[in-house]
C-alpha cells in the first residue's frame, strides 16, 4: 500500500522535479503527524487525556503505519503525542521515498550542485505530476469549493498542509484569509465526533507549533 496520508502529503511536499516545497524539518513533521492520523482515523489509536493510547492493535495493512502502530503498543509508558513526533519521523521520509520509487510513482536522481556536493532528489517518474497527486489535490479543491460533507482523511490533510504553511503554495490563487478560514471551517465541521475532531486538531496544531518554533530557531541562528 502506497496511498496513506504520509504518502499524499509527501507528494503535495515535492515539486515535478523533486523540489522541496516544505523546508526541514517541518517535512518530517508533517509525515509523522500524518500517520498518527492515519492511525486515529482507522480506529488503532486515540487520546485519553493528553496521550496516546492503543484502543486496537490489529494491523491495518500498511507496513509504514503498522510500524509505527508497533512502536507506540510496545511503549509501557504512555507518551504525549509530541513526544512521538520525533521518533516516528526517524527514517520515516527515507521508507515513504523508497516505495513511491518502488510503486514507479518517482525516480530517484543523483546529481552534484555547484559539480562538487552530492545531492539525491526524487522526481516525479512521468516528468510531470504523478496521477495519484491529481488525484489528491482534485479532492482537496473540491473540499474547499464545496459546502456539503468532507471525507475523514481529506479534512485531516487539509488540516496539516496548513499546519506546515503549504495551502498558500498549493492553491496560489485564493486569497489567504480565506483559505485558512475555509481549511479551519472544514476542521471543525466535517467529523464523525468531537472527541476524534478535538484529538485530530490537537495534533495539527502540535505540528504548526513545532514547525514555528524551528523557523524561528533557524532565523536565530543564522542571524
Amino acid at each position: 500500500m502506497s496511498d496513506g496520508l504520509a504518502d499524499h502529503f509527501l507528494l503535495l511536499a515535492l515539486d515535478d522535479e523533486g523540489n522541496h516545497l516544505v523546508g526541514d524539518p517541518a517535512l518530517d513533521y508533517g509525515l509523522a503527524g500524518a500517520v498518527l492520523l492515519d492511525l486515529m482515523l482507522a480506529g488503532r489509536i486515540d487520546l485519553a487525556g493528553d496521550q496516546v493510547v492503543v484502543t486496537d492493535a490489529t494491523p491495518t495493512g500498511d507496513p509504514v503505519a503498522d510500524a509505527a502502530l508497533d512502536r507506540v503498543v510496545l511503549e509501557k509508558k504512555p507518551r504525549k503525542p509530541d513526544a512521538w513526533i520525533q521518533p516516528l519521523a526517524d527514517g520515516l521520509r527515507g521508507r515513504l521515498l523508497d516505495r513511491q520509487v518502488e510503486a514507479g510513482v518517482l525516480r530517484r536522481e543523483q546529481d552534484r550542485v555547484l559539480w562538487v556536493f552530492p545531492r539525491t532528489r526524487y522526481a516525479s517518474a512521468t516528468g510531470t505530476e504523478p496521477a495519484a497527486e491529481t488525484a489528491v489535490r482534485r479532492d482537496l479543491a473540491a473540499a474547499l469549493d464545496g459546502d456539503g460533507p468532507v471525507p475523514a482523511r481529506t479534512a485531516a490533510l487539509l488540516g496539516l498542509v496548513q499546519a506546515v504553511d503549504l495551502a498558500r503554495k498549493l492553491f496560489p490563487g485564493r486569497d489567504k484569509k480565506e483559505l485558512k478560514a475555509r481549511i479551519d471551517a472544514i476542521g471543525k465541521d466535517n467529523w464523525a465526533a468531537d472527541a476524534v475532531q478535538q484529538a485530530v486538531a490537537r495534533i495539527q496544531a502540535l505540528i504548526a507549533s513545532m514547525t514555528a518554533v524551528s523557523v524561528a530557531t533557524t532565523v536565530i541562528t543564522t542571524s
